[in-house]
């Protein structure tokens, strides 16, 4: 759902969350207090973000019911509330208005000089880089991310300056629901098919959501990355909005000059700037030059921008690490896209040095599987041991003839299929030694493998 422009949360009133639990809709409403806005919420489970939410004002309730809803004058809808959900039928039958996620930030963000973060990969950590810096510039954003900032120890605040930073997802169409002053886009590929269909699709949501420019606003995008570079050129020819180009490519208004590790810097129009960053990887070099761009646009200085850097230690799941014994370092990464994949890998590697890295993959939703099995496989061999196991469905029915089998037969000698659970823990760490890296990588529950992983290393 879209709208022809955002509201504003003035003319919500009263404001109820069905599914307030999770990452996103947990992340509106913290702001929406900290703003005054009255709000309620429920979810299925008592889940720790509540207590803090309840904390700070909000009402809330474990379990759905009707009665819930209250004296509320517009609800939020969590992508993952079914159409029977008691609260939901409930708001529709007594004509209340229905938001997404996104409609109800735009609203909050109405004010603000707002600075959002789009592209297939890297949404997250780029979000959380640019407003880690900010703060560390002395600025204090209001903020919005999809996934927890061990840094900033939340994923969403009301800030004190006009700024408000905010990820914004296209996996639905729901990034052309806000108004950005500043638009990042890390990159551009065809994802979410189930949802666009072709990859033609996704290059003109793209086009669209740099329309939402104002005259006075400016698109940040990748040069490294084809499908960013061909937005940008297209928005340039476009001719009412100003584009700002970053990375290692000769295209690049913001230079960077990635060395490796200890040995990164970005060039600018008044001078060269070392990066000390905490976070392995080019990508994350690449978000971090991302961060500077929209920084100088925002007034910050070059040298307190960079500096500001170093205080950014990386995004819940995003090359996120879970311990180490007997000299093996368990790493866990959100990548469920083949870029993703070869980005998290090529960072374990740098991390791993002259040792090997092992890969523990899950695949997430049938349909993407079945687009990308060949990709992903090309992405896992970069490891000298790839594991997949089942693919998690998340929203998706089975495909026929779509399994893991898709992406093992393209795999090399350290690739196999291997069952989940105890078979799958036992596989890596009886072919880890001193000095190597495991990664567990996926969208799904393949996140609870690290602790598992690093117990069993212990035993």
């Amino acid at each position: 759902m879209t709208s022809n422009g955002p509201l504003h949360q003035d003319a919500l009133g009263r404001v109820h969350f069905i599914g307030i639990g999770g990452v996103g809709m947990s992340a509106v409403a913290r702001i929406m207090v900290a703003r005054g806005v009255p709000v309620s919420g429920s979810d299925a489970k008592d889940l720790p973000v509540m207590a803090d939410l309840a904390a700070a004002g909000a009402k809330v309730s474990v379990g759905y019911a009707a009665a819930n809803l209250g004296d509320a004058q517009t609800v939020v809808a969590g992508s993952a509330i079914r159409a029977d959900n008691p609260e939901l039928a409930a708001a529709r039958a007594a004509g209340l208005p229905v938001l997404h996620r996104s409609e109800a930030l735009a609203a909050t963000m109405a004010d603000d000089l707002v600075v959002t973060v789009a592209g297939t990969h890297g949404k997250s950590t780029t979000t959380s880089m640019i407003t880690v810096l900010l703060q560390g510039a002395g600025l204090d954003p209001s903020f919005a991310i999809g996934a927890n900032v061990p840094a900033l120890g939340v994923n969403a605040a009301n800030g004190s300056s006009k700024v408000f930073v905010a990820e914004a997802d296209e996996s639905d169409g729901s990034f052309l629901n806000y108004r950005p002053r500043i638009a990042v886009v890390t990159n551009v590929e065809p994802d979410h098919l189930d949802h666009y269909g072709t990859a033609e699709a996704v290059y003109e949501s793209f086009d669209r959501f740099t329309a939402l420019l104002p005259p006075e606003g400016v698109l940040v995008a990748c040069a490294d990355d084809p499908g960013a570079l061909a937005l940008a050129l297209r928005t340039r020819e476009r001719g009412n909005t100003r584009v700002v180009l970053y990375g290692t490519s000769d295209a690049a208004d913001l230079r960077l000059h990635d060395g490796g590790p200890g040995n990164v810097a970005i060039s600018t129009a008044t001078g060269q700037f070392p990066l000390t960053l905490q976070v392995p990887g080019r990508h994350n070099a690449l978000n971090a030059a991302a961060a500077m761009a929209v920084a100088l646009e925002l007034g910050v200085e070059a040298g307190s921008a960079a500096a500001a850097l170093a205080g950014f230690s990386g995004a819940s799941r995003r090359f996120e690490f879970k311990g180490e014994c007997r000299g093996v370092r368990v790493y866990d990464d959100y990548a469920h896209h083949p870029t993703e994949v070869r980005a998290a890998l090529a960072a374990a590697r740098s991390v791993a040095g002259s040792h090997k890295v092992h890969v523990l993959f899950q695949p997430h939703l049938f349909s993407r599987t079945r687009e990308f099995a060949a990709d992903f496989a090309d992405a896992l061999n970069a490891a000298d041991t790839a594991l997949v196991l089942d693919i998690y469905p998340a929203r998706e029915d089975p495909i026929p003839g779509v399994s893991s089998g898709l992406i093992a037969q393209h795999l090399g000698p350290g690739g196999r299929l291997v069952e989940a659970g105890a078979p799958a823990v036992d596989a890596l760490t009886s072919a880890a030694q001193p000095g190597d890296i495991i990664l567990t990588a996926g969208a799904g529950d393949v996140t609870a493998y690290g602790p598992l992983i690093v117990e069993s290393l212990s035993g």
